[in-house]
């Protein structure tokens, strides 16, 4: 059924409009349809769907994932990239079981491991040459090029221990030979995340890139600092990945403070991080906003941004033709309590709140899962 949506503040699009429209086939429309349902946001702001780069969703397929529906509508994102929780020898269940069926966009970093998260940090998927078989890898890019959006690399020492380096360079040659982004999970070493910064090229994605892990953060010291900024402005694209371990208040306030403002907002959302200290990408987007960056920069942070690496609309998606994809929230204030991935606490006094989802002509409602009010 068509729909008119009402009475909103346009975020993160290109342009204002009064209405949009959306015609019996679920795309944008350039007028208003006959008979059309009428859907009064009631002043809520109307952005693009929302966006999560980094997701773990392979439920049942590893031991951390959480389902697709826990990241996705219900809480106000209508597309998301599942961040190597499938590796070359499942990524075929992760596509059937996960991927098809979904109601929200899902792409995918295939894992550089052949394994996975399977048993995500127990048994690494890294330990060795032999959790690599490049040959397999190369031949699941190639029969699922719709939806594998990059290659994953975990390059921290709980991974690859005294491999170092090596995997993240593996990672990074399949990716140049595919011609995909890599997105590479920065933390302790080793490999030293400058190691990790000289293989990177335009396009690459450093996730985690606020995680406050002595001798893994950008700010160890002002080189590093400085070098991080250099690779943002070349186009390497800094992501939050916040997770149960790799976000730091004090590592993002003083970062956006000196001029670097990330490039995605992701939850890194799993079993370990749901129901503390991530919540949701609402929770998320309150916290940057709260460290510091501008409401618009943290509108394109949750939907241009990571939706360009996907290949989806953004900014442009009130285009006629276009499949229609938003999300209605509203920015109200708060007092609520919440921690980063170090167990530091910080009181929002704003709060993202989602209210709807639109794909297509379906709409739905949404809310954020509520971490303790003070």
């Amino acid at each position: 059924m068509a729909l008119t949506l009402t009475n909103f503040t346009a975020a993160g699009f290109d342009g204002a409009p009064a209405q949009v429209f959306v015609d019996d086939d679920g795309r944008v429309a350039a007028q208003a349809v006959p008979g059309a349902r009428v859907v009064d946001l009631q002043g809520a702001f109307l952005s693009p769907g929302w966006c999560d780069l980094h997701v773990h969703v392979w439920y049942g397929g590893t031991d951390i994932s959480v389902r697709a529906s826990e990241a996705g509508r219900p809480t106000g994102v209508t597309a998301m990239a599942d961040a190597g929780s499938a590796g070359e020898a499942s990524f075929h269940g992760l596509r059937e079981y996960v991927i098809d069926p979904a109601s929200e966009t899902i792409r995918a970093f295939l894992n550089i491991g052949s394994i996975g998260l399977v048993a995500c940090n127990r048994v690494p998927e890294l330990i060795d040459w032999r959790s690599i078989d490049i040959d397999r890898t190369l031949a699941v890019i190639e029969a699922n090029r719709d939806v594998i959006c990059g290659i994953k690399v975990r390059a921290s020492g709980v991974i690859v221990g005294s491999w170092g380096i090596t995997p993240a360079k593996i990672a990074k040659r399949v990716a140049e030979m595919t011609n995909l982004p890599l997105m590479v999970h920065v933390g302790e070493p080793p490999p030293l995340i400058d190691e990790v910064f000289d293989i990177l090229t335009p396009g690459d994605i450093v996730t985690h890139c606020f995680n406050g892990k002595p001798a893994g953060s950008i700010r160890d010291t002002p080189a590093l600092f400085r070098q991080a900024s250099e690779l943002a402005k070349r186009g390497i694209l800094m992501d939050i990945g916040h997770g149960g371990a790799s976000f730091n208040f004090r590592t993002a306030r003083d970062s956006i403070a000196d001029g670097l403002r990330p490039f995605s907002i992701s939850t890194d959302l799993h079993q370990h991080s749901m129901a503390k200290p991530v919540y949701d990408m609402a929770t998320t987007l309150a916290k940057l906003l709260a460290v510091g960056l501008p409401f618009d920069d943290c509108i394109r942070a949750v939907t241009h941004a990571p939706r360009s690496v996907l290949g989806l609309s953004g900014s442009e998606g009130l285009t006629p033709g276009t499949r229609a994809d938003f999300t209605a929230f509203d920015l109200d204030d708060a007092q609520i309590d919440v921690e980063d991935s170090q167990g530091n606490h910080m009181v929002l006094d704003r709060m993202f709140e989602p209210r709807l989802t639109v794909l297509g002509h379906d709409v739905q409602p949404a809310t954020r899962r509520l971490p303790p009010s003070v």
